[in-house]
């Protein structure tokens, strides 16, 4: 162990801590700490490249999110460990998602994930209703497309089922960390892309969007294209509050299922024209 350590912190708005921390696990593997308005992301490794790509995040999203940053190097202590002996394995639907340091549960689905933080890892409210939504309606030789897949939890669950998998995100550092864990799991996923749905050359029996509402209503026509006929789309990453601004943006599909855990909405819908 070094003797110094790095120390961002990111004070920002407290409706958009949860998404933040949710991008920072999707590109960064150590331990990160939340606070009311706060997020603490500590290394020994200089955390430089976790700023920048906030800063990029930012400008995507036209700064809607503002944020400021302070970057300290301070003495070092022990804290990864206790960061790793404060992260639980969790059951979600079908699927039992547990850190390298516990054993899999043979009569579960096992999907191995080595968090930042207990997001991308199945603990985050909206992960773990699209982990149920992918129990009930995934299932072998469906052809699934994960939006946004940052860690890739969800493409892997869908493959653990048997369904044909492709994945994207405009994150690169996403698209490795996605990476990273198909191999850690010993799954291929079909196809992995730096972009968005935009670039997709085919047609999907099931549609996944974990992203947020504002994203959701931006590429709404683009997830819908891709949608086939009688297909599903799985939204998530909703605020309850912004809930209405999805659900204009695909009021002409019905409404299969609507999931709410915590503050945060899952609708899950399929593509046929009402009336």
């Amino acid at each position: 162990m070094q003797d110094k350590y790095y120390e961002l912190t990111i004070t920002l708005d407290d409706t958009y801590v949860d998404f933040i921390a949710d991008f920072i696990a999707n590109i960064y593997g150590e331990g990160l700490e939340l606070g009311t308005g706060k997020i603490i992301v500590r290394s020994e490794s200089d955390l430089t490249f976790v700023k920048d790509a906030l800063v990029s995040l930012a400008g995507t999203l036209s700064n809607a999110i503002k944020m400021d940053y302070t970057l300290e190097e301070k003495e070092n202590i022990d804290w990864i460990k206790t960061y790793q002996d404060s992260i639980q394995p969790i059951e979600a639907g079908k699927f039992y998602i547990f850190p390298s340091w516990y054993a899999p549960k043979e009569e579960c689905i096992n999907i191995k994930i080595d968090p930042a933080l207990a997001f991308g890892s199945g603990h985050h409210a909206t992960t773990f209703s699209c982990l149920e939504a992918i129990s009930t309606y995934v299932d072998a030789g469906k052809s699934v497309i994960d939006v946004g897949c940052g860690s890739g939890i969800l493409g892997l669950a869908c493959k653990k089922l048997g369904a044909n998998v492709e994945l994207c995100d405009t994150d690169p550092l996403s698209v490795e960390s996605c990476k990273e864990n198909f191999t850690l799991n010993e799954e291929t996923y079909d196809k992995l892309w730096e972009g968005s749905i935009d670039k997709a050359e085919g047609t999907y029996d099931i549609v996944i969007a974990n992203i947020i509402a504002d994203v959701l209503r931006f590429i709404a026509k683009d997830l819908k294209s891709a949608c086939k006929e009688d297909g599903l789309l799985i939204l998530s990453g909703i605020l309850d509050k912004k809930e209405d601004l999805v659900v204009e943006s695909f009021k002409e599909l019905t409404l299969v299922q609507r999931i709410l855990k915590d503050e945060w909405v899952t609708l899950v819908y399929k593509k046929e024209i009402n009336g």
